[in-house]
């Protein structure tokens, strides 16, 4: 179930409140176009300007509108551990088939805070969790032996986004967990090839809420066998990647979702459009892709 090309789903926004008809045709627009499943309320869902209402609300019209057709993975966490295990709890109960958890930000608790977090969760909603690990936005990095012991100790810890980057604690992660009963899933477009030649499972992409069929037809082509289709993809996509990440995600993605047509670009602050000179070499790279005429 937790293998395969994620997308990590943008939120629309319309007029300042989230524009619900986008939402279910965008859900729609990924599973024609075969992505593996949905995960709606992460970082770039814009989750930290989500109300809390608005937040369970969309978790719920993802999974409505999916309809079993493909798996939600709903993003649940939080830096507070009680609003994580509620948020969590909220998932389970609308019925996703699991949840994203991010380690916990701006506290920068110690390895064992991070531990005693998502063993909480555990704890509380019998839910498949796969744990966020991005320090680039959180401030604080979850080592390969916190997450080890969480994945010994707690079966519903089935797997890990890993965005730190760091190769070498991807390694560490896969060399040292059985594959498979855990899942290390990628959380940077760049390096899907790589950690699926590692043992990882996958990726949750920014690239598939535009590309979702290049992105599945990667991993398909690796997963077949296929080394060179999946090199060829990987090095067809790296630039459209590198462009989607010219300024702070989801501003290049958004603006390019509205270049395609896909919903509007609008976000909240303290998220701001992207740049007149960005723009121009989004356009001019997704033109290069054929995403645009």
């Amino acid at each position: 179930m937790f293998s395969g090309s994620f997308v990590a789903l943008v939120t629309p926004f319309k007029n300042g409140m989230v524009n619900t008809e986008a939402l279910m045709e965008l859900v729609d627009f990924q599973i024609a176009n075969k992505t593996s499943g949905l995960v709606p309320c992460g970082t770039t869902g814009e989750s930290a300007t989500l109300s809390h209402d608005e937040h369970e609300r969309v978790i719920e019209m993802v999974v409505r509108q999916a309809r079993r057709r493909i798996p939600v993975i709903a993003g649940a966490g939080s830096n507070s551990t009680s609003e994580s295990i509620s948020l969590t709890k909220h998932a389970y109960e609308s019925g996703a088939d699991a949840v994203l958890s991010i380690v916990p930000y701006y506290n920068k608790p110690t390895q064992e805070g991070i531990f005693e977090h998502f063993a909480a969760i555990a704890k509380n909603v019998p839910i498949p969790i796969i744990i966020y690990n991005i320090p680039s936005r959180t401030g604080v990095n979850m080592l390969p032996s916190t997450l080890i012991r969480l994945a010994e100790k707690h079966k519903n810890i089935v797997g890990v986004k890993e965005s730190s980057g760091n190769m070498d604690q991807i390694t560490e992660i896969l060399r040292s967990m059985d594959t498979k009963k855990f899942t290390v899933l990628s959380g940077d477009d760049s390096l899907t090839l790589p950690i699926l030649a590692e043992g990882g499972k996958g990726v949750i992409s920014v690239l598939a809420n535009i590309a979702p069929k290049a992105v599945n037809e990667l991993y398909q082509a690796f997963m077949k066998g296929n080394l060179k289709k999946a090199q060829e993809l990987h090095y067809k996509t790296y630039p459209l990647i590198k462009t989607l990440f010219l300024e702070t995600n989801p501003a290049p993605l958004k603006t390019a979702m509205e270049m395609m047509g896909l919903c509007d670009s609008e976000m909240r602050l303290p998220m701001c459009p992207l740049s007149d000179e960005n723009k121009k070499a989004l356009a001019k790279e997704l033109r290069a892709f054929g995403l645009i005429r």
